[in-house]
C-alpha cells in the first residue's frame, strides 16, 4: 500500500455511475487477445500454490460498523470466478491475478505459521510460539483484524497474543492493531510491539502532511468509487480493495535498527533485515530460523510493485530495493524453505524461493540501471518509459507483471528521482497552467468542434492514448462541453479495459465515471485519525499547522506565542512572520503576544474537535497570559481542505 492513506477513501460508499459504461471496442479486444499469446496462461502453478494449505473459507457475513456501514463484504468480488475466461472488458492478465487474489480464507503456510487472506487489502499472519501467538501486520481496520483473528481461533487453540510485528509503515500493515491487542496489555508489558526504525515517524507523517490530496487520489487508485463488476473495479492487483473500518495505531515498544539484529520472540528466533527506503520509508524483512521461513514484507510479492505510488508519495528507489533482496539471498538463501509476504500467496521450496527473489532482484535493478543508461544518452522521461522493456526471462513470469506498479510509471519515477521533473528542454521549463494551455491548443487546432470531430476519427482507429491526450485540452478549455467529456470518458474507459495494472484500470475508469457524471461528494474521510494525532510528535504537529497557514492572507501580519506543555516539560515559541509559521523548541520569547499553558492531551482534544478553545479555557485546561485574542487570530488563519477537488476537470 500502499499502500499508506488508502484506507481513508474506503469510508466512502461506492458511487454508481448514472451513465452506463460502454462495451469493449474491437481495438480493445484485439489488444487484450494479443496478450494471451505472449504469456504462459496454461501454467496453473500459481493457482495450486494459492490453494495450498487451505483450512477454512472466510465467513460469509458482511462486516459492518456500529452505524450499519459496510466495512468489508467477503462476497464483493464473487463475480470473479476461478477458471472463467476473461471478459472483453478486462485485461486477461489482470483478470488472472484477480482470480488468484480472490482465493480467500485461513491458510497454513508451514507448521505453526498461518495466514488470513482477503479480509482486507493485505494479509494477516499468525505465528504460534511457546506461550502464545505473534501477529504480523494486522490489516487496515480493527474490525477486519478482529474478524481475522476470530477465524483463526475457530480452527486453532486459543492462545494469548504476546507480540505484534509491523513490517513497515503503511496503514494496511498496522491500522487494525486494536482489533487484536489491548494497549493496556502493551503498557503492562504483556504484549510487545516490534517495528523497524523510523516506523512511527513515517506512519504518522504520510497520513498528515499531504493526507487530503493523497486520499482523494487514492479514491481513484483503489477504485473505491467504482462498482465491482466486469466494467468496473476488479481489485488493486496487490489485493482486492481497502476495508472501511476504524484505523488505529499503537506505538511500537521495540525497534529494529539494523540488519542482523536477532530477537527471541515467544521461543522462536527471528533474524531481521532492515530495508528502509524500499517499498516503504521504514521496512524490514525477517527470517524465523526454526521454521526456515522468510517473510519479505512487501519487497517481494507476486507483482511488480510501485517505486512510485499513483496516489502520490515519495519516490522509492529501485537500486537499494534490489540490493535488499540480494542481501536476503545472501543471508538465508541456502536455508530457506518457504517465503511468504504480506500480500498474495507463499512460495515453497528452496529453489523456488531463490528463483523468486533473484528474479525480482534483477527486475528492480534493471529498471534502475536501464533508466539511467538511457538518461545518460540524452533521452527524456517519457522517451525512456516508452523504450524500456524488461528481459523476457523476467517479463514472462507472472509474478513480475505490473499488476500494482507498472514498468512505465516506475521508469518515470526513477528518472524524476535522479533528474527531477525538468527534462532539460527550456521549452518545458515554464509551461502554462493546464487551463490556459488548453485554451490556446484548442484555438490553434481550429476550435472544439474541429478537435472533437478529428479525435472521433482517432477513437474509431483505436488510438485511445492520443484521444485521451488531445480531448483533455477541450475539457480544460471548455469545462461545460459535455460532448468533449463523453469522448474523453470513452477513451479513458477503453484504456482501463486494456490496463494490466489494477491502479491504472481504476484511475482510467474512475476518471471516465467522473467525466460523465461529475464528482459525487460522498462522506469524507478523516486522514488524521485519533491514534495518528496522538502519535504525532510536537515538531510534526507544528509543521502540520504551518502547512495549513494561509500564507498570502497573513502577509504583513506578525504573531508570537509561547507554549508551555506542563506534562511533557517542553516549551515552544511559535512565530507567524513573512507568511510562514516557525516553531522553536526550548525557547520562550520575551516579546510574545501571549503565553499558553496546556497539556498534550488538551492539544489532542482540540485537534480532534473533542473540545473547543473556549471550553478548554473555561475548564482551566488552557491558561493564557497576555493577549489571548492572538491565539484565536492565529487559528483563524488555518486553512481547511475540500476533499472532493476536481481531478479530470478544471
Amino acid at each position: 500500500m500502499t499502500c499508506s492513506l488508502v484506507v481513508a477513501i474506503a469510508l466512502a460508499t461506492q458511487a454508481m455511475a448514472a451513465e452506463q459504461p460502454k462495451a469493449a471496442t474491437e481495438a480493445t479486444k484485439a489488444a487484450n487477445n494479443a496478450l494471451l499469446k505472449e504469456l504462459p496462461f496454461n501454467d496453473k502453478t500459481s493457482f495450486e500454490l494459492a490453494h495450498k494449505g487451505f483450512i477454512a473459507p472466510l465467513p460469509s457475513e458482511v462486516i459492518k460498523g456500529k452505524a450499519g456501514n459496510v466495512i468489508w463484504d467477503p462476497a464483493k468480488y464473487a463475480f470473479i470466478k476461478e477458471g472463467e475466461v476473461a471478459p472483453d472488458t478486462t485485461n486477461p492478465s489482470l483478470w488472472r491475478q484477480s482470480q488468484l487474489i480472490n482465493i480467500s480464507g485461513l491458510f497454513e503456510v508451514t507448521d505453526g505459521i498461518y495466514q488470513v487472506r482477503n479480509y482486507d487489502l493485505s494479509n494477516m499472519t499468525i505465528v504460534e510460539g511457546k506461550e502464545g501467538i505473534t501477529i504480523f501486520d494486522p490489516l487496515i481496520s480493527s474490525e477486519t483484524a478482529k474478524a481475522a483473528l476470530d477465524l483463526y481461533f475457530k480452527h486453532r487453540p486459543k492462545k494469548p497474543v504476546v507480540a505484534v510485528i509491523y513490517t513497515h509503515s503503511h496503514v494496511d500493515h498496522y491500522g487494525g492493531v486494536r482489533g487484536v491487542i489491548n494497549e493496556d496489555d502493551v503498557k503492562a508489558g504483556k504484549v510487545k510491539v516490534y517495528a523497524p526504525k523510523g516506523f512511527l515517524e513515517h506512519a504518522v507523517a504520510e497520513n498528515v502532511m499531504a493526507g487530503t490530496a493523497m486520499s482523494r487520489r487514492a479514491s481513484y487508485m483503489y477504485g473505491n468509487l467504482l462498482p465491482p463488476n466486469e466494467t468496473g473495479q476488479l481489485g488493486a492487483g496487490l489485493g482486492t480493495t481497502t476495508s472501511a473500518g476504524t484505523v488505529t495505531l499503537i506505538p511500537p515498544t521495540d525497534i529494529i535498527e539494523k540488519t542482523g539484529e536477532t530477537r527471541v520472540i515467544d521461543g522462536l528466533t527471528y533474524e531481521f533485515l532492515y530495508a528502509p527506503g524500499s517499498e516503504a520509508p521504514a521496512e524490514m524483512l525477517y527470517y524465523i530460523k526454526e521454521k526456515k521461513a522468510l517473510n519479505t514484507a512487501e519487497d517481494s510479492t507476486h507483482t511488480l510493485h510501485n517505486t512510485y505510488s499513483l496516489r502520490g508519495a515519495k519516490i522509492r528507489e529501485p537500486l537499494p530495493w534490489s540490493k535488499y533482496l540480494n542481501e536476503a539471498l545472501k543471508m538465508w538463501g541456502d536455508d530457506v524453505q518457504v517465503m511468504y509476504a504480506m500480500h498474495h500467496w507463499p512460495v515453497w521450496g528452496n529453489k523456488e524461493v531463490k528463483d523468486q527473489l533473484s528474479s525480482q532482484r534483477d527486475m528492480y535493478r534493471y529498471i534502475n540501471d536501464e533508466t539511467l543508461r538511457l538518461a545518460n544518452k540524452g533521452y527524456t522521461m517519457t522517451e525512456i518509459a516508452e523504450q524500456v522493456k524488461l528481459p523476457k526471462s523476467i517479463a514472462n513470469r507472472f509474478s513480475n507483471r505490473g499488476y500494482y506498479g507498472s514498468l512505465n510509471h516506475n521508469v518515470k519515477a526513477t528518472y524524476v528521482l535522479h533528474l527531477g521533473w525538468f527534462i532539460g528542454n527550456p521549452a518545458t521549463l515554464w509551461e502554462l497552467p493546464p487551463e490556459e494551455e488548453a485554451k490556446r491548443f484548442v484555438d490553434m487546432m481550429g476550435g472544439a468542434d474541429t478537435v472533437l470531430k478529428k479525435a472521433k476519427e482517432y477513437y474509431d482507429k483505436g488510438d485511445f492514448r492520443w484521444v485521451a491526450s488531445v480531448v483533455n485540452n477541450v475539457v480544460f478549455a471548455e469545462p461545460g462541453n459535455q460532448a468533449a467529456k463523453n469522448l474523453q470518458a470513452d477513451a479513458l474507459e477503453q484504456l482501463g479495459y486494456q490496463a494490466e495494472s489494477g491502479p491504472w484500470r481504476n484511475f482510467y475508469l474512475t476518471g471516465a465515471q467522473e467525466l460523465r457524471n461529475g464528482v459525487q461528494k460522498l462522506p469524507t474521510p478523516d486522514t488524521a485519525s485519533p491514534d495518528t494525532v496522538k502519535a504525532m510528535d510536537l515538531d510534526l504537529f507544528f509543521d502540520y499547522l504551518a502547512m495549513r497557514l494561509k500564507g498570502p492572507e497573513v502577509e504583513g501580519k506578525h504573531i508570537t506565542l509561547n507554549l508551555d506543555f506542563t506534562d511533557l516539560k517542553q516549551k515552544y515559541t511559535l512565530e507567524m512572520v513573512n507568511g510562514v509559521l516557525n516553531h522553536t523548541e526550548g525557547m520562550q520569547s520575551k516579546d510574545a503576544d501571549a503565553t499558553i499553558t496546556l497539556t498534550r492531551d488538551t492539544l489532542n482534544n482540540l485537534m480532534l474537535k473533542q473540545t473547543t478553545l473556549k471550553d478548554a479555557k473555561g475548564s482551566g485546561d488552557i491558561k493564557v497570559e497576555g493577549n489571548e485574542g492572538k491565539l484565536e487570530e492565529l487559528m483563524s488563519y488555518m486553512d481547511n481542505f475540500d476533499f472532493w477537488f476536481n481531478i479530470v476537470t478544471p
